[in-house]
């Protein structure tokens, strides 16, 4: 494992930029008791009440919340300044008390503050970062810069069913590596839709993780925050795209030379992604998919559990998976902690 990971770390360079350590590393399991840092690096929470309900979210799990300093401030769409979201940021990693980070929600803004990070201090001192949506850019950039495991899952605010709950404790705490499908859910239907996954090229696939939300992926080509996916499981999910919209991204990944360096793809969920501007209504999702992933020969599936839904998987980056693209699964071939 550690030979494996430590070629895709020192795979992980840019021109220009100093390499990521050579070894990937794993942050340490959760325990009950544990002392986690809340931030919100990207949008802001309406009101109090949200964030008060983060906290109960947090010691439901038997974790002890720690709010950022600047966690109640706001600038325009931001849950403040960037120097501030970022000292958030940078104050959680560095803090001896506090074993992992969790993201209230998402929105945009990470971005933004991924110039101002200490990076030789994250790098010294792994630490989960839980959240999805555009904490994808701290997902991507820590894969990039710093090598060690962060966990796309539900966000702070999240609803945090059973479902989610179970994915995330089995990942985080109990260092297991669990099977992930789709659950079966009840439906008054001869053959049921919830729940399905479709298959765009058959094949089992073996790689590390990698991946998040596909437009904040995009937006970060060119840059020196993405990893290199040579060899990896791209997992992607969006929300609120048009179709064309998620051509016009993924014909940007396949042009920056990512698509054709995977393993494999499994697209999760893409809510409200129709498009509802005149003339753009011409091909579905599956069939943009398809144009773009099913010439790479290699393993791809669509509908996986996770993305902007109350009920997902916890994907850790950087830890090697294997998918079955027929049956629509991921399974673990290592624990995301150590």
């Amino acid at each position: 494992m550690m030979m494996a990971m430590g070629a895709l770390a020192a795979s992980m360079a840019f021109p220009g930029v100093a390499a990521a350590p050579a070894a990937w590393r794993k942050p340490r399991r959760l325990r009950p008791g544990d002392v986690v840092g809340i931030i919100q690096p990207a949008g802001f929470a309406d009101d109090g009440f949200d964030l008060d309900l983060v906290d109960e979210n947090i010691r439901a799990m038997e974790l002890v919340p720690k709010r950022g300093k600047h966690l109640l401030a706001r600038s325009g769409y931001l849950a403040g300044e960037d120097a501030d979201r970022a000292a958030d940021v940078n104050a959680m990693f560095v803090d001896p008390d506090v074993t992992a980070i969790f993201a209230v929600r998402g929105g945009w803004g990470c971005a933004r503050i991924l110039p101002l990070l200490d990076w030789g201090a994250i790098r010294r001192t792994p630490k989960l970062l839980v959240g999805f949506s555009d904490i994808t850019a701290l997902h991507l950039a820590i894969a990039a810069k710093a090598g060690f495991t962060t966990i796309h899952g539900p966000n702070g605010s999240s609803s945090w069913n059973k479902f989610s709950w179970d994915a995330f404790r089995s990942l985080a705490f109990d260092a297991a590596t669990p099977t992930y499908r789709n659950p079966d859910l009840p439906e008054d239907r001869l053959v049921p839709r919830s729940g399905r996954v479709r298959t765009i090229r058959e094949g089992v696939a073996r790689g590390p993780l990698l991946g998040g939300n596909l437009s904040v992926l995009a937006a970060l080509m060119g840059t020196p925050y993405l990893p290199d996916f040579s060899g990896a499981i791209l997992f992607i999910e969006d929300t609120n795209e048009a179709e064309y919209r998620i051509d016009r991204m993924l014909t940007q990944l396949a042009l920056g030379g990512v698509l054709k360096k995977l393993a494999g793809v499994v697209f999760g969920q893409c809510t409200d992604c129709v498009a509802r501007d005149a003339g753009y209504g011409g091909f579905t999702l599956s069939e943009v998919l398809v144009q773009h992933l099913r010439p790479l020969g290699i393993p791809v599936f669509q509908g996986a559990q996770f993305g902007h839904v109350a009920s997902q998987f916890s994907l850790p980056l950087g830890v090697r998976a294997e998918i079955d693209a027929r049956v629509g699964t991921i399974r673990l071939l290592e624990p995301a902690v150590s």
